[in-house]
């Protein structure tokens, strides 16, 4: 794993403005903050700053702007959110640079924090515009980056800002990046990964990128028809992307060099209708009528699925095998969750799992708690399983 700095190699920071870079990009409902789990990440880092005497001086995005100034974006709508969690006040700055930002700061005394308006009310923000960035590190000593989730886009106070201050990961961004190193970094091996979701077209560069890095991969989710499809199964009226049964075979090919193993469904949960509790019958995929829908994957190919991943010793997971948002589509997701959450708690198996979808399908299977760790960043989590860099990540590289 690359060297990073972290909070551990600060030194003495009582007095010093340090600008820590989080995730306030939290849903709202009626004015208030809807789900403080983002708040909840940054915590660590904000108080341990705070404990040792730093100005904590917080840079966040919110919405989507773009370079212009919209009071029903502004930061200050979560200032209320942030102070639940922390638990004292919060200092609101309505500028992140310029005189305005700098006034803000001067007035601010050890231990204080604030956040400071949302950096994409300035256009140099997304452009990762240099004179954006030094007008950033104008008002700070130091600087941390606590925001995984927005790690993979070279931004001003992402990336640019990391280039002239001197720069550390904080608690939340260390817990990421050592679990993502021991889940494809540097994994014991065998490595599954289970790869659901809709549509192959969205994961391309994901499983091109897998099949060269685990040696068990499971597709899921309206993804398997495709590659169902391509080893000539009729799939019916399920969701199969057909114009990519070249791309599938390809993944197919890289695989079998690679020597990893591509798992698919054998029996699967189809209906006529897709709505909650219809009609179902569990076949085998050669037997899917016409007029029927994929749904689910069945119940002995999630048995054999279990199975594969016991002789595992490192998991990685994006995206639900079945349509887990309409029961009684969410058995083989909350089946094999639950096969895998028991291997981890039993310490034969680090599990990793991240992204929106898997989020929720964890969640709604009461085991996210059980994973090793399971990142809440969705784009980042994707381009990192795709074997991309990422500019905040790459920026504090020792």
């Amino acid at each position: 794993m690359a060297s990073f700095k972290t909070l551990d190699d600060i030194g003495d920071i009582h007095g010093k403005r340090v600008l820590v870079r989080v995730d306030l990009n939290v849903p709202m409902n009626d004015g208030a903050v809807a789900d403080d789990t983002r708040i909840r990440a940054a915590m660590p880092t904000i108080k341990e700053l705070s404990d040792k005497g730093a100005i904590v001086l917080l840079l966040a995005h919110f919405g989507r702007p773009k370079g212009a100034k919209d009071p029903k974006q502004s930061l200050s709508l979560v200032v209320g959110g942030v102070e639940d969690v922390l638990g004292h006040g919060v200092m609101f700055i309505p500028e992140c640079v310029g005189e305005g930002a700098k006034a803000g700061v001067a007035v601010l005394a050890a231990g204080d924090v604030a956040i400071l308006e949302n950096t994409r009310f300035n256009p140099g923000e997304e452009t990762n515009d240099p004179a954006f960035a030094d007008a950033l590190a104008e008002i700070g000593d130091l600087y941390v980056n606590d925001a995984f989730s927005a790690a993979h886009r070279a931004h001003g106070s992402t990336e640019g800002i990391a280039r002239r201050l001197p720069a550390y990961a904080g608690r939340s961004m260390e817990a990421e990046l050592k679990a993502l190193d021991a889940a494809l970094g540097a994994p014991v091996h065998p490595v599954a990964a289970v790869v659901g979701g809709a549509k192959v077209s969205s994961k391309i560069d994901v499983l091109r990128n897998l099949v060269g890095q685990v040696d068990h991969l499971i597709i899921g989710g309206g993804m398997a028809n495709t590659f169902l499809a391509a080893r000539g199964v009729n799939v019916g009226k399920s969701l199969c992307e057909h114009d990519l049964i070249d791309t599938a075979n390809a993944i197919f090919e890289s695989a079998d060099a690679a020597g990893c193993t591509i798992h698919l469904p054998y029996d699967v949960v189809v209906s006529k209708i897709f709505a909650p509790n219809p009609p179902t019958r569990t076949v085998n995929v050669h037997e899917v009528a016409a007029d029927e829908m994929i749904l689910d994957v069945g119940p002995a190919a999630v048995e054999a699925l279990g199975d594969a991943i016991k002789n595992c010793r490192t998991l990685v997971w994006n995206g639900p095998l079945g349509a887990f948002e309409t029961p009684p589509f969410d058995m083989a997701t909350v089946a094999l969750a639950k096969t895998a959450a028991a291997l981890t708690v039993d310490g034969s198996l680090t599990s990793v799992a991240g992204g929106g979808d898997t989020v929720a399908a964890l969640n709604h299977a009461g085991v996210a708690a059980q994973f090793s760790f399971v990142s809440t960043a969705g784009g980042a989590f994707l381009e990192w399983m795709e074997g991309k860099p990422l500019p905040g990540v790459d920026a504090l590289k020792a």
